[in-house]
């Protein structure tokens, strides 16, 4: 900006010709500025916040679905592992897909977190997921172990390294694990912004459109259990978001407690059609089934499921007063009413509490 407004000035006077192109080339060097204006301080909140991870998503130009299978694959995990590890059946377990990883070229995001890009194999997806390690991972006194996970959830839109790079993450728990007070989980992140910057998937299955519950739900975990010494029982994966990501926690938590035993929301929703540009919200069956309340009602067994849902009055607090009022044991819902704005800076401050209560509920094994 302050280059555009150098040139206008040294411009202004240097203006020749008849009076109204004089006029109208003044008005487009004030027009210019305006634009470079908006767009420095657009750049200044998008790097503060990690809202869009390129230029393709903020142009939604990016392409992410390659294929959208119409029949749900077999589901070898339904027996009760995550990534479909050990599942019951005779169904055979795809072969192990090692993947490549490198740094994320971001500054905002520590150097110890790393990215590779992911081909869903039974989803038609392919996005980048960022993995981090907890300091125990490499310490010969773990070498034997595996570990639990929390998969985190961005808000819409939103980056896949915003959890890393605005909530810090990585850096608030990474002490809190080396003094025992946070069990030493991988840390995953994977895109969710699939169909551009202005249609949610809210982790939903849609056919025709993406599979995007089936990329969160086994895809990525299958990597992780590919790649990593990660615990495959369902036991110990967790699943955390906010905003959008908070609605996908509680909903893919709620919906699939055969991979996951909590999910934490953060000022999210239960109706998918908060979300203006939600995919799912637009359909009334999908968004009659996709409403964790519907879930919790509907479900032939009361799923084995710890929440921890939190949200400031109006923007989430009484939505998990509803869940907490239809849920029967073994669920159990544990709401907290917050304040402050509906932003990254109330999540931030969250994020030790939130990981202490995980461990409370998946503990770290001896």
């Amino acid at each position: 900006m302050p280059i555009s407004i150098a040139v206008a000035l040294l411009l202004w006077g240097k203006v020749r010709g008849p009076r109204p192109v004089q006029i109208l080339s003044r008005l487009a060097m004030i027009v210019f500025c305006q634009v470079t204006a908006v767009l420095m301080v657009f750049i200044m909140v998008n790097n503060a916040n990690l809202i869009y991870g390129s230029w393709d998503d903020l142009l939604g130009t990016g392409k992410h679905v390659r294929a959208v299978p119409s029949v749900p694959p077999a589901d070898p995990g339904a027996g009760g592992t995550a990534g479909g590890q050990g599942g019951s059946g005779d169904a055979k377990q795809p072969p192990k897909v090692a993947q490549q990883f490198r740094g994320v070229d971001d500054p905002k995001v520590p150097n110890d977190v790393q990215k590779t890009d992911l081909k869903g194999q039974l989803s038609g997806v392919d996005g980048e997921v960022l993995v981090w390690l907890p300091p125990q991972y490499h310490d010969p006194a773990f070498k034997d172990k595996k570990f639990p996970v929390v998969e985190l959830i961005p808000g819409f839109p939103g980056s896949s390294s915003t959890w890393y790079g605005t909530l810090k993450v990585s850096e608030q728990l990474k002490p809190l694990m080396q003094q025992g007070k946070v069990a030493p989980f991988i840390l995953v992140s994977p895109r969710t912004l699939l169909l551009g910057n202005s249609t949610d998937a809210g982790c939903t299955d849609v056919p025709g459109k993406v599979n995007a519950d089936t990329w969160l739900t086994r895809d990525v975990p299958q990597m992780v259990l590919d790649n990593f010494r990660a615990d495959a029982s369902p036991d110990r994966w967790a699943v955390a978001g906010y905003s959008a990501g908070a609605h996908c926690a509680t909903k893919l938590s709620l919906a699939h407690p055969n991979r996951y035993r909590a999910g934490v929301s953060l000022s999210g929703y239960n109706d998918p059609a908060t979300e203006k540009d939600s995919l799912v919200g637009k359909d009334p069956k999908l968004r009659e089934a996709n409403n964790p309340v519907n879930i919790v009602k509907t479900a032939a067994q009361p799923p084995k499921v710890a929440l921890y849902i939190s949200g400031n009055k109006g923007d989430g607090y009484e939505d998990g007063q509803a869940i907490a009022a239809a849920a029967k044991a073994p669920t159990t819902v544990q709401v907290q009413e917050t304040t402050g704005p509906h932003s990254s800076d109330v999540w931030k401050n969250m994020v030790p509490g939130v990981f202490e209560w995980i461990t409370s509920v998946i503990p770290a094994q001896p």
